[in-house]
């Protein structure tokens, strides 16, 4: 399957997600605001807080991860978010009103480099692509994240040690060995597996 028919697949999902639940994390199809801020804190531990930065969210939703920096006191000196959905990017873009540096787009030739660059819940519904296809996208999606960082670049993933009975056909499940793997011979001999912070999921973080 090519990759801009996942694109569309996965838009509509999205999509039907925000129309069913709003901006919310529903909306975005996590379980709880816990869970999303807790994924969102293991991606800080890349993102310079003591100077300012700059950072691209790939997959951003609505917009909640420029709100959690905002929160954080993170120092953005540009902040881009950048989603296939367009009704999720509309979204995100009411919700910045009054902020000049945030900007959202909707088409990967729109991006430039920043210096960190996050994909969080990206690669978790499948939409029904065969499963090594899959694998193929998401190792295409995090050479793309590697492209648009300049210092660092993070992903997190529902992990294959998750609990057999909590496995579900429309998700995929990342083996975090192989991804670590991956991006220390492909990316950077700088790579971090966090598998430790209570989720059925994994985070690497890749410092270039």
């Amino acid at each position: 399957m090519p990759s801009a028919d996942i694109e569309r697949r996965v838009a509509d999902y999205y999509t039907g997600k925000l129309r069913e639940h709003g901006p919310t994390y529903h909306g975005v199809d996590w379980n709880s605001p816990e869970s999303q801020h807790l994924r969102f804190e293991q991606f800080v531990r890349v993102i310079p807080t003591t100077e300012p930065v700059s950072v691209l969210d790939y997959g951003c939703g609505y917009g909640a991860f420029a709100e959690y920096l905002e929160g954080a006191g993170v120092d953005l000196t540009r902040f881009t978010g950048y989603d296939v959905s367009k009704e999720m990017v509309a979204t995100a873009r009411e919700r910045a009103a009054g902020r000049p540096h945030w900007s959202f787009a909707t088409e990967r030739e729109e991006l430039s480099p920043a210096d960190v660059t996050v994909a969080s819940g990206i690669f978790n519904v499948r939409v029904g692509t065969e499963v090594e296809r899959w694998r193929d996208y998401t190792l295409e999606t995090i050479a793309d994240l590697a492209s648009l960082s300049r210092r660092a670049f993070g992903f997190n993933m529902l992990t294959s040690y998750s609990d057999p009975e909590r496995m579900t056909e429309r998700l995929f499940y990342g083996d975090p060995g192989f991804y670590f793997d991956w991006c220390k011979r492909n990316m950077s001999r700088h790579v971090a597996l966090l598998h430790d912070y209570g989720l059925y999921e994994f985070t690497i973080l890749v410092r270039l």
